[in-house]
């Protein structure tokens, strides 16, 4: 599918996606059978306690006094017993959907019931079942002992992270109908799970324990779909989304003196129009019968970008093909193959028949006049730029100093004046600053203030086995990535969605095929959305926290993962059709189902687009961005790994945001690429020059730039590992017989303190000081060595 039958997608990126589908997607469609299980339960023990009532009929006291029996009925011993309560709470926490009309009805009961259950302590209650759960040795033994895991094994678990997830996602959605007392509640909440009261650790940790846990096998029944996206949505809650962070950033830099930014990104971004992308198979073969036609005729042609796009058909036949076997366009020698051949396709995008003509002339008028983005400049690059003016006029340099212009001719004093006026200094850069001077004068400076935010708690908690943490993350997405094979020693991420019973007619099959493909796409979206959340938190909390887990990131190869993710057919990816909408929650809970028919499977569903599977690719994208910018050797990483190709490929998917950040990964590499990948690819090139933020010296389009050079790329990561580990152990270790500790330097309370002797030193006391005292003779010039 190319450019051509490619519509512009009307998506709007945001932290979520809309209420509904995400409670939706707390479910598998095999648990379908379970709602109506938790309704039993609540109903069993609901009328035996008001009989001839419903709970929608109950005042707020009544309502309280039933959810307090509930919790009273946790504490019991029996295990089945629980579970059975534990459901009914589940069944209140879905929305009492049994006496709902219509889906809208379910999620305002959700949400009021999650309010109430909140308010009575529920979250806490399952917080010990789920610890509980957590250390249960038996079922873990018991897991490991079956040859399959199905959904039986994980049934306390599911449901108890179902009631907390439906708690931390209806309490988390603000809407403006909400009374002052469940704004109250929610910042509570919020504070609760951020700064832990009775245990040591934010609750995001505990998730984070059972990531690493299920990774290590010890515990292959977790179902992780359900604790991925618990852990999402805390940290979305804690932390804040990303409007939460742009707020916060804007004060960040009032609080240290800097500049306002000069525009907000969200907008900027959420203002662009997508671009035309690159030539696809169908324009190439259209091109070709064109030639042919001239050359019949008896025209001299030129063969415009045959190299560079039969890699594009080639890869369009076998997604999963690796790019290696192919040509490579760097390798490309054809030298007609330049400006003119690009040049000519943008100017022939009229002649394709397959375009529908009303879309092309308002694609042209909607262009944004002039650049998104302002300028912008580092320190760094204006002491380049007065380094390279100095020798070439005057034949020496002064180092970092900006400000002495004499001798240099009057255009550079001009370049110099503009350079500042773009001049940006980031949150970063005074951290790193501060850093530098706290590692040298730390007696003078003394001890650091660390404002306590929820984020810097959790970087605390998270300190010492975060890079377990990252490799879990990134070897179950690596599991749930659709280029990814089979294999037999890779984690099996399907145990909470395969039933007991395995299907048995094709229907059943291609529902669990759905189903499959369908829980692999969310554990892709909730592993990219809280990666992306934890990068962007800690950057804004301290830069050197970002780098410590970019860097784990990268060791545990992140950036290929990331590329052998796009290493597919992007817009099958995007367009795929993985749901079954009349089994989604809530609608499954209020209407009859049809019968399972082939049509049923596939109705509903008119999307041009899979929200989550762009969303994923966004936040993968946006990551990849995160870990290569400004860092020579991983962009070299990038270049190494043949990822032009991949990321190329990707630009046929027309929607701005996603186009944005796949030009920012082509823009630091081009000057790798060689001067014959730009000639053949300026289509590619004006789309970055008109998208991505101008650094006003950068080289990039030429590949002049003296970073461009590759020389000792790996004593950048090596310098850059020893400043996060000085500045972990500076704020993180500390300990009590430290150099700077206080020591006491007065005679008379040393001398006054009373010491408890051992008994036998009283007996050896006078032999000792003969011994050690009196026959050592003092030699005095040693005493002068040590000075």
């Amino acid at each position: 599918q190319g450019s051509v039958d490619c519509p512009n997608l009307e998506f709007e990126y945001g932290d979520a996606d809309g209420h509904g589908a995400e409670l939706a997607e707390l479910y598998s469609y095999t648990e379908e059978p379970e709602l109506s299980h938790n309704r039993r339960c609540f109903e069993e023990d609901f009328h035996t306690q008001v009989p001839d009532r419903r709970w929608l009929e109950l005042d707020g006291a009544q309502q309280k006094a039933y959810v307090m029996r509930l919790l009273d009925g946790l504490e019991v011993v029996n295990r089945d017993k629980r579970l059975r309560v534990a459901r009914a709470i589940l069944y209140l926490a879905q929305g009492v959907f049994g006496d709902c009309d219509n889906e809208g009805d379910v999620l305002h009961w959700s949400r009021h019931n999650s309010f109430l259950l909140y308010q009575l302590g529920t979250f806490t209650a399952f917080l010990e079942l789920l610890n509980m759960e957590i250390e249960n040795s038996q079922a873990c033994s018991s897991a490991l002992r079956k040859p399959a895991i199905s959904l039986a094994d994980s049934t306390e678990l599911r449901v108890l992270l179902s009631v907390m997830y439906l708690m931390v996602e209806n309490i988390r959605v603000e809407q403006e109908v909400d009374p002052p007392e469940w704004k109250t509640c929610r910042e509570t909440f919020r504070m609760e799970l951020s700064f832990p009261v009775h245990t040591e650790e934010p609750f995001a940790l505990l998730l984070f324990t059972m990531v690493t846990k299920f990774c290590s096998g010890h515990a292959p029944h977790f179902p992780m779909k359900k604790v991925l996206l618990l852990l999402w949505k805390v940290l979305l809650f804690t932390l804040g989304g990303f409007e939460a962070l742009q707020a916060m950033k804007v004060r960040r830099r009032e609080e240290l003196g800097l500049p306002a930014l000069p525009e907000d990104s969200i907008q900027v971004v959420r203002g662009m129009r997508a671009a035309s992308p690159p030539t696809c198979a169908i324009e190439l073969v259209e091109q070709q019968q064109q030639q042919q036609q001239q050359q019949k005729r008896g025209h001299r042609s030129r063969r415009p970008l045959m190299k560079q796009d039969s890699l594009d058909i080639y890869n369009e036949r076998d997604p999963f093909k690796n790019d290696e076997a192919g040509v490579d366009e760097e390798e490309s020698d054809d030298v007609d193959t330049g400006i003119e051949g690009e040049l000519d396709l943008m100017e022939r995008d009229a002649i394709i028949p397959a375009m529908p003509a009303q879309r092309l002339p308002i694609e042209r008028v909607s262009f944004p006049k002039g650049l998104p983005w302002a300028p912008k400049v580092r320190q760094k690059d204006i002491e380049h730029f007065l380094e390279a003016s100095r020798n070439k006029f005057i034949g020496f340099t002064l180092g970092q100093d900006t400000e002495t212009l004499i001798g240099l001719p009057r255009p550079i004093h001009e370049s110099v004046k503009t350079l500042k006026q773009h001049k940006y200094v980031s949150i970063s850069d005074v951290q790193i600053k501060n850093e530098e001077e706290l590692e040298k004068c730390p007696m003078s400076l003394g001890e650091e203030e660390v404002q306590e935010t929820p984020c810097e708690v959790l970087y605390r908690a998270m300190l010492y086995n975060l890079p377990q943490y990252m490799i879990a993350l990134l070897k179950i997405l690596l599991a749930a990535a659709p280029t990814s094979k089979a294999k037999t020693d890779s984690i099996n991420i399907l145990a909470d969605v395969l039933p007991e019973e395995m299907p048995i007619t094709v229907l059943q099959s291609m529902k669990l095929g759905i189903d499959v493909n369908r829980h692999k796409e969310i554990i892709v979206k909730s592993i990219s959305a809280l990666l992306l959340l934890l990068l962007k938190h800690f950057k804004l909390n301290h830069i050197y926290q970002f780098e410590y887990v970019s860097q784990h990131l990268v060791f545990a190869n992140c950036i290929p993962l990331i590329l052998k993710f796009f290493n597919q057919n992007i817009m099958s990816y995007i367009t795929a059709k993985n749901s079954i909408s009349v089994l989604d929650y809530p609608h499954c809970t209020v209407y009859d189902l049809p019968e399972l028919t082939a049509e049923s499977l596939e109705a509903g569903d008119n999307n041009q687009f899979c929200w989550r599977n762009l969303f994923s690719c966004i936040n993968l994208l946006r990551i990849l961005n995160k870990l290569t910018k400004w860092k020579h050797s991983r962009t070299m990483m990038l270049v190494v790994f043949k990822s032009a190709p991949i990321l190329k490929r990707a630009l046929k998917v027309k929607q701005a945001m996603m186009q944005l950040y796949v030009l920012k990964l082509l823009k630091i590499q081009t000057k790798y690429l060689g001067r014959q990948w730009r000639k053949s690819n300026m289509k590619t090139m004006s789309a970055i020059y008109q998208k991505v933020r101008h650094r006003m010296n950068d080289d990039w389009a030429y590949g002049n730039d003296i970073d461009a050079r590759p020389w000792d790329f790996q004593a950048e990561e090596c310098t850059l590992r020893a400043n996060i580990e000085a500045f972990n152990s500076r704020r993180y270790d500390k300990p009590q017989d430290s150099e700077f500790a206080p020591v006491d330097n007065c005679l008379q309370s040393v001398l006054g303190q009373r010491l408890e002797l051992p008994e036998d030193f009283h007996y050896s006391y006078e032999l000792w000081l003969e011994r050690e005292v009196f026959s050592q003779p003092i030699r005095w010039e040693e005493l002068l060595h040590y000075q």
